[in-house]
């Protein structure tokens, strides 16, 4: 039967149910954002000798280049072989300055690359990320993809998009992650000024310069040099891992 009483107690009920979905679908946003967060696992630089490495497991596996001891078509293959027994559910490589049939045969080694995304002066977007990578670095005894510096190497950074949220690149930017054993610092000008002055990503991944191995935030990036060999080129290092949000 219709009373005054029973439609009231109807409404306030109705609003607690209302209340309760808010909740659950605040509830759901949150839940949303967080699963937004992903492990980064950063590795470089290692030289045919995968095997002697343990990578922990992630969401993203980001190799920063030199795959290879001499850029072999047998170690790419090795190499692949090895990306597709990894877990991570996305993988992106770039080659280095060993890793020569990649810039000799550019369709070939993309074509091998089975198991990963490979970034050649290229980008990628995984789950709303935005992934720039180049294998170039500045001229060094005419090794794979060198570039004199100046001019001729600004021109691949003048590429990078933007708005790039995580940046690739085989060398380090001047100045970061980049001293030699003998003090030098080995890394590029330009590519300094594209990610401090226009791109600011939120992560910068590079290797090259084994002993400069580590990481270091500056501003609003994060620079990571995660070379898994050594100076000797003993595979002594650890895979840095970083939870990206």
């Amino acid at each position: 039967m219709f009373t005054v009483d029973n439609a009231v107690r109807a409404v306030v009920c109705f609003r607690k149910v209302l209340r309760c979905m808010d909740f659950q679908f605040v509830w759901l946003n949150l839940s949303k954002i967080f699963e937004r967060r992903m492990k980064i696992v950063c590795i470089s630089d290692t030289h045919s000798l995968q095997h002697r490495m343990t990578i922990p497991s992630g969401d993203l596996l980001i190799h920063a280049g030199d795959v290879s001891s001499r850029g072999r078509l047998e170690e790419i293959e090795m190499f692949n072989d090895w990306m597709g027994s990894l877990p991570h559910r996305h993988k992106v490589v770039i080659a280095g300055n060993h890793d020569f049939f990649f810039e000799k045969f550019p369709k070939e080694a993309k074509r091998l690359i089975t198991n990963a995304d490979y970034l050649n002066d290229s980008g990628i977007l995984i789950e709303g990320i935005r992934i720039w990578g180049s294998p170039i670095q500045p001229w060094f005894y005419d090794w794979a993809f060198n570039r004199k510096r100046g001019k001729t190497i600004r021109k691949h950074w003048d590429l990078i998009p933007t708005n790039t949220d995580i940046l690739i690149t085989h060398g380090p930017p001047f100045g970061i992650l980049d001293t030699t054993e003998r003090g030098e610092k080995a890394g590029c000008e330009d590519l300094l000024d594209i990610v401090q002055n226009r791109v600011r990503p939120q992560l910068h991944v590079f290797g090259h310069i084994h002993e400069a191995y580590g990481q270091q935030q500056i501003g609003e990036t994060l620079f990571v040099n995660p070379s898994m060999v050594d100076l000797a080129y003993r595979p002594v290092r650890e895979a840095i891992v970083i939870n990206y949000q």
